[in-house]
Protein backbone atom coordinates (compact mmCIF):
# COMPACT_ATOMS: atom_id res chain seq x y z
CA UNK A 1 0.00 0.00 0.00
CA UNK A 2 3.01 2.43 0.80
CA UNK A 3 4.41 1.69 -2.60
CA UNK A 4 1.15 2.80 -4.33
CA UNK A 5 0.95 5.51 -2.26
CA UNK A 6 4.29 7.14 -3.13
CA UNK A 7 3.55 6.04 -7.13
CA UNK A 8 0.19 7.98 -7.17
CA UNK A 9 1.25 10.87 -5.19
CA UNK A 10 4.13 11.49 -7.86
CA UNK A 11 1.50 11.14 -10.72
CA UNK A 12 -1.03 13.33 -8.91
CA UNK A 13 1.52 16.25 -8.55
CA UNK A 14 3.47 16.23 -11.69
CA UNK A 15 -0.11 16.22 -13.62
CA UNK A 16 -1.58 18.42 -10.83
CA UNK A 17 1.60 21.04 -10.94
CA UNK A 18 0.92 21.48 -14.49
CA UNK A 19 -2.70 22.35 -14.33
CA UNK A 20 -1.56 24.81 -11.71
CA UNK A 21 0.87 26.29 -13.64
CA UNK A 22 -1.70 26.56 -16.67
CA UNK A 23 -4.25 27.93 -14.78
CA UNK A 24 -1.96 30.73 -13.00
CA UNK A 25 -1.06 31.49 -16.56
CA UNK A 26 -4.25 31.79 -17.95
CA UNK A 27 -5.03 34.50 -14.96
CA UNK A 28 -1.89 36.47 -15.16
CA UNK A 29 -1.95 36.83 -18.65
CA UNK A 30 -5.56 37.93 -18.86
CA UNK A 31 -4.86 40.40 -15.90
CA UNK A 32 -2.24 41.86 -18.28
CA UNK A 33 0.87 40.70 -16.96
CA UNK A 34 3.88 40.32 -19.32
CA UNK A 35 5.41 37.40 -20.21
CA UNK A 36 8.38 38.15 -18.73
CA UNK A 37 6.85 38.77 -14.86
CA UNK A 38 4.62 35.27 -15.33
CA UNK A 39 7.16 33.11 -16.25
CA UNK A 40 9.73 34.53 -13.97
CA UNK A 41 7.03 34.35 -10.88
CA UNK A 42 4.30 32.60 -11.30
CA UNK A 43 5.83 29.18 -13.78
CA UNK A 44 8.50 29.31 -11.44
CA UNK A 45 6.61 28.79 -8.37
CA UNK A 46 4.12 27.09 -9.90
CA UNK A 47 6.57 24.24 -11.16
CA UNK A 48 7.89 24.34 -7.86
CA UNK A 49 4.95 23.47 -6.35
CA UNK A 50 5.15 19.75 -6.00
CA UNK A 51 8.21 20.02 -4.01
CA UNK A 52 6.65 22.81 -1.89
CA UNK A 53 3.26 20.91 -0.73
CA UNK A 54 5.96 18.23 -0.38
CA UNK A 55 7.68 19.81 2.24
CA UNK A 56 5.40 21.92 4.02
CA UNK A 57 3.03 17.97 4.00
CA UNK A 58 6.27 16.67 5.99
CA UNK A 59 6.51 19.41 8.56
CA UNK A 60 3.06 18.92 9.38
CA UNK A 61 2.92 15.18 9.31
CA UNK A 62 5.44 14.60 11.76
CA UNK A 63 8.28 14.18 9.51
CA UNK A 64 10.81 17.34 9.19
CA UNK A 65 13.67 15.67 7.72
CA UNK A 66 11.76 14.19 4.56
CA UNK A 67 11.02 17.89 3.78
CA UNK A 68 15.57 19.12 3.42
CA UNK A 69 16.24 15.64 2.42
CA UNK A 70 13.66 16.65 -0.57
CA UNK A 71 15.63 19.95 -1.35
CA UNK A 72 19.05 18.64 -0.82
CA UNK A 73 18.22 15.82 -2.91
CA UNK A 74 16.64 17.20 -5.48
CA UNK A 75 19.43 19.90 -5.94
CA UNK A 76 21.92 16.97 -6.24
CA UNK A 77 19.83 14.72 -8.54
CA UNK A 78 19.20 18.20 -10.51
CA UNK A 79 22.83 19.10 -11.14
CA UNK A 80 24.12 15.19 -11.69
CA UNK A 81 21.49 13.50 -13.42
CA UNK A 82 18.79 15.79 -15.45
CA UNK A 83 22.23 17.12 -16.86
CA UNK A 84 24.03 14.37 -17.01
CA UNK A 85 21.83 12.12 -18.87
CA UNK A 86 20.20 14.14 -21.80
CA UNK A 87 24.08 14.65 -22.03
CA UNK A 88 24.59 11.35 -23.05
CA UNK A 89 22.07 11.83 -25.73
CA UNK A 90 22.84 15.35 -26.60
CA UNK A 91 25.53 17.99 -25.76
CA UNK A 92 24.08 20.36 -23.00
CA UNK A 93 24.97 23.82 -24.39
CA UNK A 94 26.44 26.33 -21.38
CA UNK A 95 25.90 29.35 -23.44
CA UNK A 96 22.45 30.54 -22.88
CA UNK A 97 22.30 34.71 -21.64
CA UNK A 98 23.32 35.11 -18.00
CA UNK A 99 23.92 31.57 -17.57
CA UNK A 100 27.47 32.30 -15.63
CA UNK A 101 25.56 35.18 -13.20
CA UNK A 102 22.46 32.63 -12.59
CA UNK A 103 25.44 29.98 -11.62
CA UNK A 104 26.76 32.47 -9.34
CA UNK A 105 23.35 33.10 -7.48
CA UNK A 106 22.72 29.34 -6.95
CA UNK A 107 26.54 28.70 -5.58
CA UNK A 108 26.13 32.10 -3.00
CA UNK A 109 22.37 30.72 -2.30
CA UNK A 110 23.92 27.29 -1.30
CA UNK A 111 26.87 28.56 0.84
CA UNK A 112 23.80 31.13 2.45
CA UNK A 113 21.90 27.54 3.03
CA UNK A 114 24.79 25.40 4.23
CA UNK A 115 25.95 28.66 6.55
CA UNK A 116 22.28 28.39 8.00
CA UNK A 117 22.19 24.35 8.31
CA UNK A 118 25.37 24.92 11.06
CA UNK A 119 22.67 26.65 13.30
CA UNK A 120 21.41 22.89 13.84
CA UNK A 121 17.85 23.89 12.40
CA UNK A 122 15.50 25.89 9.65
CA UNK A 123 12.64 27.63 11.64
CA UNK A 124 10.69 30.87 10.41
CA UNK A 125 13.60 33.40 11.35
CA UNK A 126 16.21 31.59 8.66
CA UNK A 127 12.53 30.71 6.58
CA UNK A 128 12.14 34.50 6.24
CA UNK A 129 15.63 35.22 5.97
CA UNK A 130 15.93 33.21 2.55
CA UNK A 131 12.71 34.56 1.01
CA UNK A 132 13.94 37.74 1.30
CA UNK A 133 16.92 36.54 -0.15
CA UNK A 134 14.18 35.10 -2.97
CA UNK A 135 12.85 38.41 -3.61
CA UNK A 136 15.89 40.10 -4.22
CA UNK A 137 16.97 37.38 -6.76
CA UNK A 138 13.50 38.05 -8.59
CA UNK A 139 14.12 41.70 -8.84
CA UNK A 140 17.16 41.56 -10.08
CA UNK A 141 16.02 39.00 -12.77
CA UNK A 142 13.15 41.07 -13.63
CA UNK A 143 15.08 43.85 -13.77
CA UNK A 144 18.35 42.70 -15.63
CA UNK A 145 15.70 40.98 -18.28
CA UNK A 146 14.00 44.37 -18.97
CA UNK A 147 16.90 45.86 -19.61
CA UNK A 148 18.18 43.16 -22.10
CA UNK A 149 14.69 41.80 -24.17
CA UNK A 150 16.58 40.56 -26.64
CA UNK A 151 18.02 37.91 -23.93
CA UNK A 152 14.98 37.69 -21.82
CA UNK A 153 13.01 36.77 -25.02
CA UNK A 154 15.82 33.97 -26.11
CA UNK A 155 15.49 32.52 -22.33
CA UNK A 156 11.34 32.51 -23.13
CA UNK A 157 11.01 31.07 -26.12
CA UNK A 158 10.81 27.09 -25.20
CA UNK A 159 8.32 28.15 -21.84
CA UNK A 160 5.16 26.41 -23.44
CA UNK A 161 2.98 27.70 -21.08
CA UNK A 162 3.25 31.23 -22.44
CA UNK A 163 2.54 30.26 -26.12
CA UNK A 164 -0.78 29.05 -25.09
CA UNK A 165 -3.70 30.81 -25.36
CA UNK A 166 -5.09 31.62 -22.08
CA UNK A 167 -7.86 30.02 -20.94
CA UNK A 168 -11.43 31.10 -20.36
CA UNK A 169 -12.05 32.69 -16.50
CA UNK A 170 -14.23 29.28 -16.21
CA UNK A 171 -11.20 26.84 -17.10
CA UNK A 172 -8.65 28.61 -15.60
CA UNK A 173 -10.02 28.43 -11.96
CA UNK A 174 -11.08 25.01 -12.52
CA UNK A 175 -7.11 24.39 -13.45
CA UNK A 176 -5.99 26.58 -10.45
CA UNK A 177 -8.20 25.07 -7.84
CA UNK A 178 -8.07 21.50 -9.57
CA UNK A 179 -4.05 21.75 -9.30
CA UNK A 180 -4.08 22.59 -5.84
CA UNK A 181 -6.01 20.00 -4.40
CA UNK A 182 -4.78 17.36 -6.62
CA UNK A 183 -1.22 18.82 -5.23
CA UNK A 184 -2.30 18.87 -1.56
CA UNK A 185 -3.73 15.28 -2.01
CA UNK A 186 -0.29 13.84 -3.99
CA UNK A 187 1.79 15.57 -1.29
CA UNK A 188 -0.12 13.79 1.54
CA UNK A 189 0.04 10.55 -0.35
CA UNK A 190 3.96 11.07 -1.05
CA UNK A 191 4.58 12.02 2.60
CA UNK A 192 2.70 9.13 4.28
CA UNK A 193 4.15 6.57 1.89
CA UNK A 194 7.39 7.46 2.38
CA UNK A 195 7.41 7.54 5.93
CA UNK A 196 5.72 3.90 5.97
CA UNK A 197 8.79 2.57 3.75
CA UNK A 198 11.18 4.76 6.02
CA UNK A 199 10.07 2.86 8.87
CA UNK A 200 9.37 -0.73 7.46
CA UNK A 201 13.25 -1.08 6.30
CA UNK A 202 14.65 1.14 9.21
CA UNK A 203 15.64 3.93 6.63
CA UNK A 204 16.11 7.52 8.40
CA UNK A 205 13.13 9.92 6.53
CA UNK A 206 16.06 12.63 5.83
CA UNK A 207 17.81 9.29 3.79
CA UNK A 208 13.88 8.05 1.81
CA UNK A 209 13.73 12.53 1.17
CA UNK A 210 17.61 12.76 -0.35
CA UNK A 211 16.59 9.77 -2.62
CA UNK A 212 12.65 7.99 -3.58
CA UNK A 213 11.44 11.88 -3.08
CA UNK A 214 13.90 13.82 -4.47
CA UNK A 215 14.38 11.45 -7.45
CA UNK A 216 10.58 11.52 -7.78
CA UNK A 217 10.26 15.21 -7.25
CA UNK A 218 12.81 15.98 -10.82
CA UNK A 219 11.50 13.19 -12.62
CA UNK A 220 9.39 16.23 -14.37
CA UNK A 221 12.99 18.04 -15.02
CA UNK A 222 14.57 14.89 -16.01
CA UNK A 223 11.69 13.99 -18.53
CA UNK A 224 11.78 17.87 -20.02
CA UNK A 225 15.81 17.69 -19.95
CA UNK A 226 15.52 14.07 -21.90
CA UNK A 227 12.76 15.01 -24.81
CA UNK A 228 14.84 18.51 -25.09
CA UNK A 229 18.29 16.45 -25.94
CA UNK A 230 16.34 14.25 -28.14
CA UNK A 231 14.59 16.90 -30.44
CA UNK A 232 18.10 18.95 -30.46
CA UNK A 233 16.42 22.16 -28.34
CA UNK A 234 19.18 22.20 -25.06
CA UNK A 235 19.46 25.71 -25.12
CA UNK A 236 17.64 26.44 -21.81
CA UNK A 237 18.04 23.11 -20.31
CA UNK A 238 20.89 23.99 -18.11
CA UNK A 239 19.32 26.83 -17.25
CA UNK A 240 16.89 25.86 -15.70
CA UNK A 241 18.33 23.10 -14.09
CA UNK A 242 20.07 26.26 -11.89
CA UNK A 243 16.90 28.27 -11.90
CA UNK A 244 14.91 25.27 -10.23
CA UNK A 245 17.84 24.65 -7.72
CA UNK A 246 17.36 28.39 -6.77
CA UNK A 247 14.18 28.23 -6.18
CA UNK A 248 14.64 24.55 -3.96
CA UNK A 249 16.54 26.48 -1.75
CA UNK A 250 15.15 29.66 -0.93
CA UNK A 251 11.56 29.47 -2.34
CA UNK A 252 11.05 26.02 -0.94
CA UNK A 253 12.86 25.83 2.17
CA UNK A 254 12.25 29.35 3.15
CA UNK A 255 8.43 28.01 2.83
CA UNK A 256 8.57 25.44 4.58
CA UNK A 257 10.55 26.42 7.58
CA UNK A 258 7.70 28.97 8.24
CA UNK A 259 5.21 25.76 9.36
CA UNK A 260 7.34 24.57 11.65
CA UNK A 261 11.49 23.64 12.80
CA UNK A 262 13.52 21.74 10.28
CA UNK A 263 16.19 20.09 11.72
CA UNK A 264 19.13 19.28 10.42
CA UNK A 265 20.29 15.71 10.32
CA UNK A 266 24.41 15.65 11.25
CA UNK A 267 24.92 13.83 8.33
CA UNK A 268 23.97 16.38 6.15
CA UNK A 269 26.53 18.54 7.65
CA UNK A 270 29.15 15.86 7.45
CA UNK A 271 28.60 14.93 3.66
CA UNK A 272 25.14 15.86 1.76
CA UNK A 273 25.37 19.65 1.89
CA UNK A 274 28.52 19.50 0.47
CA UNK A 275 27.69 16.79 -2.10
CA UNK A 276 25.30 19.18 -2.83
CA UNK A 277 27.87 21.91 -3.26
CA UNK A 278 30.28 19.70 -4.93
CA UNK A 279 27.67 18.54 -7.85
CA UNK A 280 26.76 22.51 -8.75
CA UNK A 281 30.68 23.48 -8.68
CA UNK A 282 31.02 20.84 -11.21
CA UNK A 283 29.14 23.09 -14.29
CA UNK A 284 31.70 25.88 -13.20
CA UNK A 285 34.07 25.23 -16.16
CA UNK A 286 31.18 24.58 -18.43
CA UNK A 287 29.27 27.24 -18.11
CA UNK A 288 32.65 29.84 -17.54
CA UNK A 289 34.29 28.48 -20.70
CA UNK A 290 31.02 28.52 -22.66
CA UNK A 291 31.15 24.64 -23.48
CA UNK A 292 28.97 21.84 -23.61
CA UNK A 293 27.97 18.97 -21.64
CA UNK A 294 29.45 16.08 -23.67
CA UNK A 295 28.73 12.40 -23.27
CA UNK A 296 31.72 11.48 -21.88
CA UNK A 297 31.18 14.27 -18.83
CA UNK A 298 27.24 13.46 -19.16
CA UNK A 299 28.17 9.77 -18.00
CA UNK A 300 30.69 10.81 -15.50
CA UNK A 301 27.94 13.00 -13.99
CA UNK A 302 25.23 10.41 -14.10
CA UNK A 303 28.20 7.82 -12.60
CA UNK A 304 28.68 10.21 -9.68
CA UNK A 305 24.90 10.14 -9.06
CA UNK A 306 24.88 6.61 -8.93
CA UNK A 307 27.25 6.44 -6.87
CA UNK A 308 26.06 8.79 -4.00
CA UNK A 309 23.01 6.73 -4.15
CA UNK A 310 24.93 3.08 -3.19
CA UNK A 311 26.53 5.55 -0.60
CA UNK A 312 23.34 6.48 0.65
CA UNK A 313 22.11 2.80 0.73
CA UNK A 314 25.30 1.46 2.26
CA UNK A 315 25.37 4.03 4.88
CA UNK A 316 21.56 3.60 5.77
CA UNK A 317 22.30 0.05 6.11
CA UNK A 318 24.82 0.19 8.37
CA UNK A 319 23.11 2.61 10.56
CA UNK A 320 20.01 -0.04 10.13
CA UNK A 321 22.40 -2.88 11.59
CA UNK A 322 23.44 -1.00 14.25
CA UNK A 323 20.50 0.00 15.61
CA UNK A 324 18.76 -3.30 15.60
CA UNK A 325 22.48 -4.37 17.65
CA UNK A 326 21.58 -1.76 20.29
Amino acid sequence: MAYFQVVAGLVLLVVAGDYLVRGSVSLAMRAGLSKLVIGLTIVAFGTSAPEMLVGVDAVLKGAPTLAIGNVVGSNIANALLVVGLPAVLAPMTCSAPKLGRNLAIMLGASVVFIALAYDGSFTWPEGLMLLAFLSMFLMYSILGRKACPKEAAAQMEEMEELDRKPDSYKVAFICLFGGLLGLALGADMLVIGSVHIAREFGISEAVIGLTLVALGTSLPELVTGVMAAIRGHCDVAVGNVIGSNIFNLLAIMGVTSLFGTVPVPDSFLRVDLWVMLGSSILLVPFIKLRSNVGKLSGAAMVMLYIGYIVYLAHSSESAAVMGLHV
